[in-house]
Order: C-alpha cells, then sequence, then structure tokens
C-alpha cells in the first residue's frame, strides 16, 4: 500500500489561492439537472468512487453475515448474535476515529487523501479474500470479524472526505443536488452489496470464493476510478494532529457548538439516523413476525426503504430550484412522522398465516398500504437529511470543515447506539414492533417541533416555501445577484404583507429584516416576522429613541457579515404604484462605513403582487385594506421578484435606488 499524504509544507504551496473553490465549479447554468453531474470530472469519479465504497462495505458484511448465519458453525458467536456482532464491530471505528479522521481530512489534501482510503481497502478485501476461501473455521471468522473493524475504519476515514470534497467541487446552487446524488447513490449501493451478497454466497460450494473475487475487484474498480478525481487542496495544512480520540472529539464538539444553527442541524442528522435505524433494524423481525412473510419479504421491504430514500434524495434539487433549501426539512419531518404512525395502523391486525414468499405477500392489498408507508416514509426522511447535510457543509468554515462532519460522524454513532438499545428495552418490555414505529413516528415530532424552536431558521424557510410554492407560483430572475456570502444590503418595493416572506423564499441565506413596527401587532405575521428576528422601526418623530435602536441593531446585522433587507418606501404602497424613496437606507451606509465596511446595495422589485390577498387594494369604509377577500386572484397566481445587478455604496443615492427599482419593476 502506498502512503500517498502530501506533507504540510507540500499541501500549502498547492493550495496558495485555491481553498475557496479549488476544482473550478462551472457556472450554476452549466447543466440541467443533478444527473449531468455525472458527466463532470469534478464529480463523477468521486461519486462512484463512494459508489464502490459503499457497495463493497455491504458486500462484505451481508456475505459474512449470511455465512455466519446459515453455513458456519461457531460456538462462541451464535447465529442470534451474528449481525449485531458485526454490526457493533463496523461501527465502533466511527467512535474511535472519526475525530482524527477528521483533522487528516482538514490537514491533506482531500484526493490524496480519497487515493489514501482506497489503497487501505485493497489491503483489507486481500485479507478478506483469505479469510472468506479458507477453510479452517477457527482462522476465517475471526479473519472476516477483523477485516468488519477493519472496514468500519475505511469508512471512518472516508466520511468527512466524502462530505467535506463536494463544497469544495461544487458551487452552492449544486451542493443539494450533489449530496442529493450522493445520498442516492449510497443507498443504492447498500441495496446492490446486500443483494448481489447475498446471492453469491448463496451459491453452493463456490459462494465464499466469488464473494472474496468480488471484494477485491469492488476495491480495485474503486481504486481506478478514484485516480481521476481532481485535487482538492487541504483547508488548514498547518494544523497540529492531536493523536487522542477522546479530547480531540470533545474538541470538534466544541468547535461545531461555535455555529449554533450547523451544531443543532448536526443533532437533527442524527435523529434522522436514531430513527432509521429503528427501522431498518427491525425489517427482518417486522417481515417474520407481523407481516408473516419469509427472508425475501425483508429483502423487498429493504428494497422499498431504499428506492423511496434515494427518490426523495434525487427530489431535493427539483423542489429547492437548485439552492440549499432547509424549508424542505419540516416537510420532511412531517412526513417522517405521517407515514410511521400510520405504518402502526397499516401493520396492526394483520391475520396470522404461514410464512409468505413474496408473490403471495404482494397478492394481498392490506400490504400494499405497509409498503406505500414505507416508501413514502423513507421519501421525506431523504428530504429532511440531504438540505441539513448541505446546510452543513455551506456553513461550517472551510478550514476545520471535515472536523465537523467528522463530530456529526461521531453524534450518527452515537445516536444509532442508543437507538438500538432502546429498541431492544422495548422489544423486552413486550412492546410489539408496530408499536416501536408509532413511538418512534411520535418522538420524532416532539424532537423535530423542539429543534425548528431552537433553529426557527427552519421553520421560517418552510412557510417561505409553502407561500412560494402553494399560495403563490414565484418566479426570481437574478438571483445571482443576491451575494452567496457576506454583507448586503436589499433594497425592495413594499407591495403586500407577505412580502418578506417572498424575500426569504428567493435567498438560500437568512435575511434579517428592517421593518415598521406596526406590522409586529399583528397576529400571525408579527409572530413569525419576530421568530425571523426581523428589527422594528419607528418613525424618528414618533419613538427617536426605537428609532436610533432600530439601526444600531441593523448595523450589528452587516457587522456580522449577513444579509439585511429594507423597504425604502416607509409602508406598504396603498395604490400599488412605487412611492418615493426615504433616507433610512443612506443611514444604514453611514453606519457601516463608520464601522469600515463597504457594502454593496441589491435592488429588487416585486411583481405582480398588487391585486393578491395580502395587499392593500380592496377599499373598505374609505380605506384600502388587506387580506379581505382570499381567492380574489384564485390560486396559485404568478408573482415574481427580479434582482438587478448590485450598486457600491458611493452609487447609493435614493433617487438612484429608486429608479433601479422601478426599471426592474418594468422588466
Amino acid at each position: 500500500m502506498s502512503v500517498e499524504l502530501s506533507s504540510p509544507d507540500t499541501a500549502a504551496v498547492e493550495t496558495a489561492a485555491a481553498v475557496a473553490a479549488p476544482a473550478a465549479p462551472a457556472p450554476s447554468h452549466a447543466h440541467p439537472n443533478q444527473f449531468a453531474l455525472l458527466r463532470q470530472r469534478r464529480f463523477a469519479p468521486f461519486f462512484w468512487t463512494q459508489f464502490s465504497g459503499a457497495a463493497n462495505d455491504n458486500l462484505f458484511k451481508f456475505s459474512f453475515t449470511v455465512m455466519v448465519t446459515y453455513q458456519l458453525s461457531v460456538s462462541w458467536l451464535p447465529p442470534a448474535l451474528a449481525g449485531l456482532a458485526i454490526g457493533a464491530l463496523f461501527i465502533l471505528p466511527f467512535l474511535l476515529f472519526s475525530a482524527t479522521s477528521g483533522q487528516l481530512t482538514d490537514k491533506f489534501e482531500k484526493t490524496r487523501m480519497i487515493r489514501f482510503v482506497k489503497n487501505l481497502e485493497i489491503v483489507i478485501m486481500l485479507i478478506a479474500a483469505v479469510g472468506f476461501v479458507s477453510g479452517n473455521v477457527n482462522v476465517q471468522v475471526p479473519l472476516l470479524l477483523t477485516c468488519t473493524f477493519l472496514m468500519g475504519l475505511h469508512s471512518t476515514l472516508f466520511g468527512p472526505v466524502k462530505f467535506a470534497y463536494l463544497p469544495q467541487a461544487l458551487t452552492e446552487r449544486e451542493l443539494t443536488g450533489g449530496n442529493g446524488m450522493v445520498e442516492m447513490g449510497t443507498f443504492v449501493a447498500i441495496l446492490l452489496g446486500n443483494i448481489v451478497g447475498g446471492l453469491m454466497v448463496a451459491v453452493p460450494g463456490v459462494g465464499p470464493q466469488y464473494v472474496a473475487v468480488a471484494c477485491v475487484a469492488l476495491a480495485l474498480a474503486g481504486r481506478a476510478v478514484a485516480q481521476f478525481i481532481p485535487a482538492a487542496p487541504a483547508t488548514d495544512p498547518g494544523l497540529k494532529i492531536n493523536w487522542n480520540p477522546a479530547t480531540e472529539t470533545w474538541r470538534n464538539l466544541q468547535l461545531a457548538k461555535t455555529n449554533l444553527v450547523v451544531f443543532r442541524s448536526m443533532l437533527g442528522i442524527s435523529w434522522m439516523w436514531f430513527f432509521g435505524a429503528v427501522f431498518l433494524s427491525q425489517f427482518p423481525s417486522f417481515a417474520k413476525e407481523v407481516l408473516h412473510g419469509d427472508e425475501h419479504v425483508a429483502s423487498l421491504l429493504l428494497v422499498v426503504f431504499s428506492i423511496g430514500i434515494a427518490t426523495g434524495s434525487l427530489l431535493c434539487e427539483v423542489l429547492s430550484r437548485r439552492h440549499v433549501e432547509i424549508g424542505l426539512v419540516p416537510l420532511g419531518a412531517i412526513g417522517m412522522s405521517v407515514f410511521a404512525i400510520d405504518l402502526y395502523f397499516a401493520a396492526r391486525g394483520l391475520p396470522v398465516s404461514n410464512l409468505m414468499g413474496v408473490g403471495r405477500f404482494m397478492a394481498e392489498s392490506a400490504h400494499w398500504r405497509v409498503m406505500l408507508d414505507l416508501a413514502l416514509l423513507s421519501l421525506f426522511a431523504g428530504l429532511y437529511s440531504v438540505p441539513m447535510y448541505a446546510l452543513i457543509q455551506l456553513r461550517s468554515q472551510p478550514t476545520h470543515r471535515a472536523r465537523i462532519i467528522a463530530a456529526n460522524n461521531i453524534l450518527n454513532a452515537l445516536f444509532m447506539i442508543v437507538s438500538a438499545v432502546l429498541a431492544g428495552a422495548l422489544l423486552k418490555a413486550n412492546f410489539s414492533i408496530p408499536q416501536i414505529f408509532l413511538f418512534t413516528g411520535l418522538a420524532n415530532a416532539v424532537v423535530a417541533f423542539y429543534i425548528f424552536m431552537l433553529v426557527p431558521e427552519y421553520l421560517l424557510r418552510f412557510v417561505a416555501l409553502l407561500v412560494s410554492r402553494c399560495i403563490y407560483r414565484f418566479k426570481v430572475q437574478g438571483d445571482e445577484n443576491i451575494p452567496a456570502q457576506g454583507a448586503a444590503v436589499l433594497t425592495c418595493n413594499h407591495v403586500s404583507f407577505i412580502d418578506p416572506v417572498l424575500l426569504m423564499a428567493a435567498s438560500s441565506r437568512p435575511i434579517y429584516f428592517l421593518m415598521d413596527h406596526r406590522i409586529f401587532k399583528m397576529p400571525v405575521l408579527g409572530w413569525l416576522f419576530r421568530l425571523a428576528k426581523a428589527i422594528p422601526v419607528a418613525p424618528r418623530a414618533e419613538d427617536p429613541a426605537a428609532y436610533e435602536a432600530a439601526f444600531e441593531a441593523a448595523a450589528k446585522v452587516l457587522q456580522g457579515g449577513d444579509l439585511l433587507a429594507i423597504f425604502p418606501e416607509g409602508g406598504i404602497t396603498f395604490d400599488g404604484e412605487l412611492q418615493p424613496f426615504k433616507g433610512g437606507v443612506m443611514k444604514i451606509l453611514d453606519n457601516a462605513r463608520r464601522d469600515g465596511l463597504d457594502v454593496p446595495v441589491v435592488p429588487m422589485a416585486l411583481t405582480n403582487l398588487w391585486g393578491s390577498f395580502f395587499s392593500r387594494i380592496e377599499r373598505v369604509n374609505g380605506q384600502n385594506v388587506a387580506m379581505v377577500r382570499p381567492f380574489r386572484r384564485g390560486i396559485f397566481s404568478r408573482v415574481g421578484l427580479n434582482a438587478g445587478a448590485a450598486l457600491a455604496p458611493a452609487e447609493v443615492q435614493p433617487e438612484v435606488l429608486q429608479a433601479r427599482v422601478l426599471a426592474l419593476l418594468k422588466a
């Protein structure tokens, strides 16, 4: 095995100017969808490398499990404990070495790290091949158990590289699609690995030899493809490795907690693994004891679950319009709970029968509801997890992104272990498997609500998603003018009470709004904008202290490198026409200059909103009011947002901004 990790000095030379985007990502319009990434060198070799590794992991593990369960007689490893022991050995390295693997990924060039891991896989699979073909069970089983641990180590080393490579190779607009492809590929690889491993090892007389050849061949194929992955330079080449896994794990978790959105998203992903582990671990028993199906029915459930995850993962790019859309996370959480709970009712009271094969199982109409619940439950799990992974990648500091991902892997492993312990305890307490699914679905609703209250950005994005897709047909033009990073002021015409929600839907980044204090007194919208940490501003003549406090709060937003939105007209239009712009934007820019910031100003125009339910078009008691006739324009009415090129602070005057917004309204 050749060691290809570069030294810190070499890596430092390689990374001089390339850390932010080393793989030279193509512009967002360069391909129509996520599948086109498979034709690009910056993604395709990486995708097939991780695909082969996931397939090999599962081909090896499942074949070994089947051998111990059906073909070998080992007094100290009875069949009932074989799956548990193999699973525990595989996950143990995640707890022991994730912290170290995160450091190695941040320190060294990622492509060389990938090739090192694939070299390690070849060595492990050669050892495993000896174990598979050995006729001595006393040599065979200990050797394969050792290889199980080593393959867990292989996956532990590859995990941080996998998720740290993507944000270096892909643009923000491609990140959701890229993560969706990886998630889909992983579950398809798991499925194929299990199916092929089970079929191969069952071939009479020569099954283990077939498995040995397949494992080595997959490892070699993965290493060959890895040779074509472009360079992804080190993000922290001067990092000193802390080889103590306990102290480094704690340090990584503390590092993650410096960004609360990232840390709580890690908890959300770990909960998803807890949730998924409950179902995956119970499929064999669920198929046999509840559905009265044979082992082929258990495999069918795995197929349905994997297809659901893959479909949900791929849907993320379509539903997110090629942005990191965390509004999909609450939607995913709702679906996970609804269909987990319905699975309990679908599985309750099925008649007792002899074990059925797949054909007879599929002939029973009651079983279709079970399979539909599993498919939709896993589809929504895909919608839940992919945006969270993309958010962690996008919001983590590049210099320690891999260590954050390593900390996430540790949490995932801990949550899966707790899941197994709790499921076992519930079974020992004589709860049925459908009841465990019910408890998991209810717990998911509680946990999701708690997370969304801790990180309201998820809930806000969900509301924005609903408004822009279910109430309106919302089209954004020029969204590339909304800065992907750094402070900026967004200025927009003010047509309706829903304007801030539509601006949220147009930006993948959170936006802080400076808005009329009277809106905060409205029953629902006021609560929503308080949740969004909008800044209420009162006229200077009405409350000078509140006026100054609002602009100081706005200055802190820009100091933090965030987006600040202001409606320069000072209020919602009463006649649908653009009103004169006031001087608030100039005060914001003056405060920014005082703080040493040159903040760009992006003009924006909301179109076709006048006449909608949330605009002041209705005449009541001599006044123009909003929210009187809900369906005056029907549903799914077309509205839009046009974003123009940013202006430098020196160019900005209220009249200039107004002219730019007016031009965008007419565009």
